[in-house]
């Protein structure tokens, strides 16, 4: 499906919890000289207003970003996604919000690359303006990203993080997934993968975390809910992250970061958080 843009939902409490993650992957590869490529199947625009007509439809990001933008004395690891984000917002007032390419690129050093995939046509020309002075650091493509990914696999340095995050509006997206990692594993089988997935009451959505366990050796897999499942079936009420070949101090930094993500983005007492490792 083409009708998914990531403006509605920009700095929900998803966002959180994928971009923390996503910073301090990025911090464990910035350990080392080496440099490294940053791969995202489904780049969105890379940046978004907060005050613009989307964005303020359902106003997500106040249950999200907007919770943890005044908070003291927050864990490291989320005072680190929270710095990222007011990197983007001089002023100090919360009105912007750096897309997963971005965060990457504001923690990209000389030499790592990012390599961004988008098939939305109105979203891959804001990308492309978005990153329209990032040189040679980006190459933003129009183009299935799970069908794309292959072609940057293995990333030329041997060194990467590549992010699987679709929408799941399209239900095939729930297969696409499996078949994506399976493959981008047997292409790069020392790399670090990132899937994102909604935790949903749908069939297929709670399958989809099990399926994921089957495919790789290595991995952490953390949720957050932050509501209880609607009456109606409908709606999502929190979300998850495959990690394959996690670095071994994630689980400890999430095991801090977690109970402070549900009580700050949570809903009364259905708010609960997983965190698991093989």
């Amino acid at each position: 499906m083409l009708s998914y843009r990531h403006a509605f939902h920009a700095g929900n409490h998803a966002d959180v919890l994928k971009h923390c993650v996503l910073v301090q992957l990025l911090r464990h590869f910035n350990q080392k000289d080496k440099p490294w490529w940053f791969i995202d199947t489904h780049a969105g625009a890379g940046a978004y207003a907060l005050d613009s007509e989307y964005a303020r439809k359902n106003a997500e990001f106040a249950g999200g970003i907007g919770r943890l933008w005044d908070v003291p004395n927050l864990p490291p690891a989320l005072a680190d996604y929270v710095a990222q984000v007011r990197a983007v917002n001089a002023d100090g007032k919360l009105r912007h919000y750096p897309g997963s390419p971005l965060i990457a690129l504001q923690l990209a050093r000389r030499d790592d690359r990012l390599r961004l995939f988008e098939l939305h046509s109105t979203d891959h020309r804001l990308l492309e303006k978005n990153f329209l002075d990032a040189g040679r650091a980006v190459a933003v493509r129009q183009a299935d990203g799970f069908s794309e990914i292959k072609s940057v696999l293995p990333p030329q340095p041997r060194r990467g993080l590549t992010l699987i995050d679709p929408s799941y509006e399209d239900k095939n997206d729930y297969v696409r997934v499996i078949g994506a990692l399976k493959e981008s594993i047997s292409r790069f089988a020392t790399g670090t993968f990132m899937v994102w997935y909604p935790l949903l009451q749908l069939g297929t959505a709670r399958q989809l975390p099990e399926k994921l366990r089957k495919v790789a050796d290595s991995w952490l897999d953390v949720t957050l809910t932050v509501q209880a499942p609607a009456a109606d079936g409908f709606g999502m009420h929190g979300s998850g992250l495959f990690i394959v070949n996690p670095p071994w101090t994630l689980a400890t930094t999430l095991a801090e970061v977690m109970p402070v993500l549900v009580r700050l983005l949570g809903e009364r007492t259905a708010a609960v958080f997983t965190l698991d490792i093989q």
